[in-house]
C-alpha cells in the first residue's frame, strides 16, 4: 500500500472591578467594568502565551485525477457472480507546501478487483484538498498534513468510489475507515529504514574506496 485559559486575581475578583468603599457599581456600570476586566485578562493571557491558537481551515477540495476501467464488461458483471472477488486496496498520502500557511494534501486510492482471475475493475483516484494551517509549530505541520487532512478528505473520496463502482454495474464498494495514524507511523518507519540503508551504502562505498587506495599504494611499492 496522505489543536483559552482564564486569569484570576487575588481573592477571585477580576482586577479593576472591586467597588470602592461606600460605592457599589450597579447595572450597566458594573457590567462595563466586568467586560473591561475580561478584555484585559484575555489580552494579558494572549501576550503571556506569545502566540495565537493553531487553526486549520479547508480552502477547497477537488478531484485531481480519476480513472475507472471495466474492461471485461458485460461478461464480468454476471460471470461467477456468487464468488467473492479479490480486492487489493492501496492508499497513499501526498503533501506539498504551496506558500505561506497553505498546503496541498492529496489522497491517492488504487483499487484492483479480480474474480476467478478475471479483471472486474481497476479504479485510481487522486483526491486533493487545499488547507490553511495557521499558528502551528513546525513540528506539528507534517502530522496534521498526513493524519488530520486525509481524515477530512476520505469520506468524499469514499463516496466517489462507491458511486463509480455502482455506475460501473457492480455493487457499490464501501471502503472501510482508514487509520491514518497507523499509515503515518508506517511512513516514518519506512523513512528511517531508507535513511539507514543509505547510510550503510555510503559506509560501504567509503570502505571500498579506502581499500582501493590501499591496493594502489601497495602496487606502487
Amino acid at each position: 500500500m496522505a489543536l483559552a485559559r482564564r486569569v484570576c486575581y487575588g481573592n477571585g475578583d477580576p482586577a479593576g472591578t472591586r467597588p470602592a468603599p461606600g460605592r457599589h457599581p450597579t447595572g450597566s456600570e458594573g457590567s462595563r467594568a466586568r467586560h473591561q476586566a475580561g478584555d484585559s485578562a484575555t489580552m494579558t493571557d494572549t501576550q503571556a502565551s506569545g502566540s495565537a491558537a493553531p487553526r486549520m481551515s479547508v480552502r477547497t477540495q477537488y478531484v485531481k485525477d480519476f480513472s475507472f476501467e471495466n474492461p471485461n464488461s458485460p461478461r464480468s458483471l454476471s460471470q461467477n457472480a456468487n464468488e467473492r472477488p479479490a480486492i487489493t486496496l492501496d492508499v497513499d498520502v501526498e503533501t506539498r507546501q504551496l506558500g505561506g500557511p497553505h498546503y496541498e494534501v492529496a489522497l491517492r486510492i488504487t483499487i484492483d478487483a479480480k474474480r476467478a482471475g478475471t479483471q472486474m475493475f481497476l479504479a485510481e483516484l487522486l483526491y486533493g484538498g487545499l488547507f490553511a494551517l495557521e499558528n502551528f509549530p513546525p513540528e506539528r505541520i507534517e502530522p496534521v498534513c498526513r493524519i488530520e487532512c486525509p481524515r477530512i478528505l476520505f469520506p468524499f473520496a469514499r463516496r466517489i468510489i462507491a458511486e463509480t463502482t455502482r455506475d460501473g454495474g457492480f455493487p457499490p464498494l464501501l471502503l472501510d475507515p482508514i487509520n491514518f495514524s497507523h499509515l503515518y507511523r508506517q511512513y516514518l518507519d519506512q523513512r528511517v529504514a531508507e535513511a539507514e540503508t543509505e547510510a550503510e551504502q555510503q559506509v560501504q562505498e567509503t570502505v571500498e574506496v579506502a581499500e582501493g587506495e590501499d591496493e594502489g599504494e601497495g602496487a606502487a611499492l
